[in-house]
């Protein structure tokens, strides 16, 4: 006997009855390592309008991740993916939308595709379906589509989520479309936001029972409507307040502004310095006062996307008490790019402090390159790298033998960085990576908790490598401090605290000046070799020929440095630091290879439809 086929509508019913069943195993397989008040615990808005949110949670065992995206207005539907640099072209979408004429139960259906678009912004079927829609459903706010994702997936057009940067990328669609392939992104209303997917999966350690609480905030400040500002604000501790330890941190963010706060520090200054003149406005005006570029000391960093940070427990930041400057300066980044007028805001970090002493004091170490512009990289390089050590020598004279414990990192570039590593090497063998963002971002800067502490003893070597592109620039960039010279640091956060705040290093400025003189000699007496020019001038006067660019790529692979060695007064420790040889390396870390998921995605048969729920909200 044959058995008669179901309908349409009995198999939407189906369908339906399914997907909830599923939801329900999943959010109670999802509670157990999320917070109980919501089984996605990570929020962010996608679009600065706020019309686009996305919640998401992440299973480490399954390596997946589950996806909850708000859409308050849904025209006709949606894209949303993850591309290299946040660009729509070469990205990996899921697309979600309706034809127009779709209807069961009086409702309108949703079509579901994973999908790629090209190096044009053509939008194409993705031979391997991957994203999973698992339910669409109205609330009250909108209608929140639930979907996972791999990961990997092994499939050439998919992205590989990782556990440094990614780039999240939107466009919305306002008319009903038949077919996938009818989308180009350029006619789209598009856009990008940064967030990191992979939360490392720590327990939160207990907090003390005199605890206390401190707001560093913005003054009731009205956001410029301008794409783009960073807001200064200088605020003092109270007089007489004593010596504490930071525990814990997270953001306060003015309710209805969570589009526009991109990301916020909190700075201490120089203890050196008695006083600081009191500030509010643009930290590019020309009205900030100079002594504020002495409050480089970050008590703590927050980015969009991130929850709150926890010191371990038996280590705090210092902060308050003799040695420590009562001067603090707040940094707000905001980025508006509909240039929203007349909007306050008051923003800012809520530091929790305790006054019983954790049995170490936190430390931040600032590894990578010393802020000289003997490390420059040439014009139209797309993946230039430069590397800087903390050498054995350094951590063999001013580490204690029972080593130090890495628990947090933070990451710096200036405008050109793209990649930042750092990486432990023991015994001329690399280790461990202690931290690493191959979608690294100057505009998303964070302070991130390792997923595992990195413990370095006496005679480690650190080695952090960065990764430029330059290329809409004509001339050399310098390292320095300037916005458009270049920089790479990781600021480490580690217990117990020593006196070695900085181990950095550059190439010996004798040999660059060697460098100098011998591309001289094979262009024609073009490169200024003159006493007076300084290192910026010569490298601007360089013509980058392959010749010229390889040479200096080799010297910096194998020319002595001179390294820095500093504690945190910024006195050398005592030793012979200029003219040393590179750590020899004998063994690097392979990168892993990326790991496929049990079952790979199925072929596409067609649009996968998707009734759309009526929820209680």
């Amino acid at each position: 006997m044959q058995v008669p086929s179901p309908t349409v509508r009995e198999a939407a019913s189906m369908y339906g009855t399914a997907v909830a069943v599923f939801l329900v195993i999943l959010v109670a397989a999802l509670q157990g390592s999320a917070p109980p008040e919501s089984p996605f615990p990570y929020h962010i808005p996608l679009d600065p309008e706020g019309a686009l949110e996305l919640s998401w949670n992440v299973s480490y065992v399954q390596e997946t991740i589950h996806f909850q995206l708000l859409v308050r207005e849904l025209k006709a539907g949606v894209l949303f993916g993850m591309s290299d640099r946040g660009e729509l072209e070469n990205a990996d979408l899921v697309v979600l939308w309706t034809d127009g004429d779709s209807a069961y139960f009086g409702r309108q259906d949703l079509f579901s595709q994973d999908a790629w678009s090209d190096q044009k912004g053509q939008i194409h079927l993705d031979s391997q379906q991957d994203y999973q829609l698992l339910q669409a459903q109205r609330t009250p706010e909108g209608l929140v589509l639930l979907f996972k994702r791999p990961f990997g997936t092994c499939d050439p057009q998919d992205y590989l989520i990782e556990d440094g940067t990614v780039h999240l990328v939107y466009g919305i669609l306002d008319e009903p479309l038949h077919l996938l392939e009818a989308i180009n992104t350029s006619s789209l209303k598009t856009g990008l936001q940064r967030v990191q997917l992979l939360k490392p999966d720590i327990s939160i350690p207990a907090l003390p029972s005199d605890l206390r609480t401190m707001e560093i905030r913005a003054p009731d400040i009205l956001i410029p409507g301008q794409e783009t500002t960073y807001w200064c604000y200088i605020t003092e501790l109270p007089d007489g307040f004593s010596r504490h330890h930071i525990v814990m941190y997270e953001p306060t963010v003015t309710k209805g502004n969570e589009a526009l706060v991109h990301h916020m520090e909190v700075f201490q200054c120089a203890a050196e310095l008695e006083s600081f003149p009191q500030f509010s406005g643009p930290c590019d005006s020309k009205m900030k006062p100079d002594r504020l570029n002495f409050c480089r000391h970050v008590l703590a960093a927050w980015a969009l996307g991130a929850k709150a940070f926890y010191y371990p427990e038996e280590a705090g930041l210092a902060f308050g008490g003799p040695g420590s400057s009562r001067f603090l300066r707040l940094e707000v980044h905001y980025h508006n790019p509909l240039k929203i007028q007349g909007r306050r805001d008051s923003s800012g970090i809520r530091l929790y402090y305790t006054a019983s002493l954790r049995r170490y004091d936190a430390g931040i170490m600032e590894l990578g390159l010393v802020y000289t512009p003997v490390m420059a990289i040439p014009p139209q390089e797309s993946a230039y790298v430069l590397t800087g050590y903390c050498t054995d020598k350094c951590t063999q004279l001013a580490l204690p033998p029972s080593g130090i414990h890495i628990f947090a990192s933070q990451l710096h570039t200036h405008l050109t960085g793209r990649k930042v590593v750092t990486v432990l090497a023991r015994d001329g063998r690399e280790k461990e990576v202690v931290n690493r963002d191959d979608h690294y971002s100057p505009h998303f800067q964070e302070i991130r908790m390792l997923k595992k502490v990195v413990s370095v003893y006496p005679g480690d070597v650190l080695i952090t490598s960065c990764t430029y592109n330059t290329g809409d620039r004509t001339l050399a960039t310098v390292g320095g401090f300037g916005i458009l010279e270049e920089m790479c640091v990781n600021y480490v956060h580690y217990y117990p605290q020593t006196q070695l705040e900085l181990c950095k290093s550059a190439v010996d400025p004798g040999f660059l000046q060697k460098y100098f003189h011998l591309i001289n000699r094979f262009n024609s007496e073009e490169v200024c070799t003159c006493p007076q020019a300084s290192v910026p001038e010569q490298f601007a006067s360089v013509p980058w020929n392959s010749f010229n660019r390889d040479v200096l790529k080799a010297l910096y692979g194998f020319a002595p440095i001179a390294v820095h060695c500093n504690k945190s007064s910024a006195v050398r420790f005592q030793g012979e630091w200029n003219l040393q040889p590179l750590p020899e390396i004998i063994s690097k870390l392979e990168d892993a290879a990326p790991r496929c998921p049990l079952s790979l995605g199925q072929s596409p048969a067609g649009p996968a439809l998707v009734s759309i729920g009526e929820g209680r909200g």
